[in-house]
């Protein structure tokens, strides 16, 4: 276990230093364990909590029980239990997985988002059902009271699925050329996607109309901001009824009320890579942005840095384990052949472990 402090934050990094071969038997992995102080030290969550190449999406479900990842090469799918700090199944697929979504409280249905345009449905049992959307995706949505799914990608239409009647519905036409994310609000449902342009366009999914435009792009760029390009939008979530964030291809990351069209908070991660996620942290009202390098979380109100982290491989996704004040993040990186994933527990408090 490595202890490192920022800002006066221990972040506990749990599962670096040296991991024993799987192919030695007991007796020789206590033998080590008794010879070697870092290998007696390392503390080992969840038991084979790694891919064999790289990880691209990780999820969290609902129930807090379940942990999913997604990963190549092959690709594939494993789902942790958390309760028996085991790996409970793997599953292999046909081709890469773009994200994908957890639609139950626990494993039992989950919606993948394919590189081919495929869309897999899997229940309890494994593979369920697949269909094919008109354009590459590149992100989607549930909208729980009326179970359609909203794909955004390389097109201007957002395409809906409906899952209760199983066709696709009439689509929502953007102004424009692309649609690289979407999110829905948890409280009144708004669905909002972000552009290759920089702006997030709103809509009402019960009437099917735009009703809010936000030129995020314009907004992001500041007296002190370098940019070589127009930034479009790369990450985008909403909190609560009335806060939205906004990740741009350069590396901003605003934070907007919806009342307003002028943001807040315009944080810059100074790197000039695209922000891959944003969450917020309740509990010490954090909001905890990541690009492929850095893990940021910065104080909602203020803007003020309350710590950071920087693996030494590069950053894919970034979750977030629910109602945990111990603030835990799950990071998932490029992982190279005898190197894990790292669980992280930054907090201000001493902890033994």
């Amino acid at each position: 276990m490595q202890v490192s402090s920022l800002n006066e934050v221990k972040i506990y990094s749990l599962s670096a230093g040296r991991s024993l071969p799987e192919w030695l038997s007991d007796r020789k992995k206590r033998a080590l364990q008794k010879k070697d102080v870092d290998i007696r030290r390392r503390i080992e969550l969840i038991q084979d909590f790694e891919m064999p190449t790289v990880s691209t999406k990780i999820k969290v479900s609902r129930d807090g029980q379940y942990i999913m990842a997604v990963g190549t090469y092959k690709p594939r799918i494993r789902c942790y239990d958390t309760y028996q700090l085991s790996q409970k199944f793997e599953r292999c697929l046909d081709s890469e997985v773009v994200t994908f979504e957890i639609l139950s409280d626990d494993y039992s249905k989950i919606v993948f988002l394919q590189c081919d345009r495929y869309v897999e449905f899997h229940s309890q049992h494994g593979h369920y059902y697949r269909t094919r959307i008109p354009k590459f995706g590149r992100d989607f949505s549930y909208h729980y009271p009326s179970c359609d799914l909203y794909f955004v990608g390389a097109s201007s239409e957002v395409y809906r699925l409906n899952l209760e009647q199983g066709r696709f519905l009439n689509s929502l036409q953007t102004d424009a050329s692309e649609n690289n994310v979407c999110d829905i609000n948890p409280v009144h449902y708004l669905f909002a996607t972000g552009t290759a342009e920089g702006k997030v366009e709103c809509w009402d999914p019960r009437t099917r109309n735009r009703v809010g435009l936000l030129d995020c792009a314009l907004s992001s760029v500041t007296a002190d901001t370098e940019v070589d390009c127009l930034p479009s939008i790369s990450a985008l979530k909403f909190d609560g009824a009335l806060n939205m964030a906004v990740g741009t291809s350069t590396g901003q990351v605003l934070l907007y009320d919806l009342r307003s069209s002028n943001p807040l908070i315009v944080k810059d991660h100074q790197y000039g890579l695209p922000i891959k996620s944003i969450q917020f942290q309740h509990q010490l009202d954090l909001i905890i942005s990541a690009d492929s390098r850095i893990i940021k979380m910065w104080n909602k109100d203020t803007g003020k840095i309350f710590t950071s982290m920087e693996p030494e491989y590069d950053i894919n996704d970034v979750c977030l384990y629910p109602n945990s004040g111990m603030l835990p993040v799950f990071m998932s990186y490029l992982i190279q052949k005898g190197k894990k994933r790292t669980l992280s527990f930054p907090d201000k408090s001493e902890h033994t472990f």
